[in-house]
């Protein structure tokens, strides 16, 4: 019974810590590697002490057979080791609370933090959005000047095309009004032959 309660005051002692210090390290991020790994550090332990519990009472109730009073060792063994398991327990189920705890926190400041972002990510999106349709009516506003002096180009080079053919066209009139004129000239004056005309 004696091993029991000097597992048990430990335990006690810890449970016992002031609830203010706790609230002031919830409130710090900082604090959360430290907490956890108190956290674990409190499984650990009472995992080894629940282990140990466990031994001893395998132990003790090896030696309770070779005593007169059997059953009544057995059940001082068996008592000493419920007290221990459950000291263990207890430590344990602190551990895995401080550690539930630090992730509620976790959570709760990935929350706060998500929610204070979104501000701020929807302006970015508007941002964005706005730069995308800029770009958008730059590149259709460019496209369309392209295919403006694409048309212009193509009209200025038809009108070109049409005036050298019409230059081309009075050429040959010219040319044949010139041929046909000397023609005339030779068919009037019998007596010389006629020279080939000139282009």
């Amino acid at each position: 019974m004696r091993r029991a309660s000097a597992l048990i005051i430990p335990v006690v002692l810890l449970l016992a810590q002031p609830a203010a210090a706790a609230s002031e390290a919830a409130a710090d991020p900082l604090a959360w590697g430290p907490r956890l790994a108190r956290a674990a550090e409190l499984q650990r332990e009472g995992t080894a002490r629940r282990t140990e519990a466990e031994a001893t009472f395998v132990r003790e109730k090896e030696g309770c057979y070779r005593k007169f009073l059997v059953n009544r060792c057995l059940d001082r063994a068996h008592a000493d080791n419920v007290a221990a398991v459950n000291s263990a327990r207890l430590m344990e189920n602190e551990g895995k609370a401080l550690e539930r705890q630090v992730k509620k926190e976790q959570m709760s400041e990935r929350e706060l933090r998500y929610a204070a972002e979104e501000e701020q990510r929807a302006a970015d999106l508007r941002t964005r959005e706005t730069q995308t349709a800029a770009a958008r009516q730059a590149a259709a506003a460019e496209e369309a000047a392209t295919r403006a002096d694409k048309e212009r180009k193509a009209e200025e080079g038809a009108a070109r095309r049409a005036a050298d053919a019409e230059r081309q066209r009075k050429k040959r009139e010219d040319h044949d009004r010139r041929v046909a004129e000397k023609m005339e000239k030779a068919a009037a004056k019998p007596d010389q032959p006629a020279k080939p005309a000139s282009p």
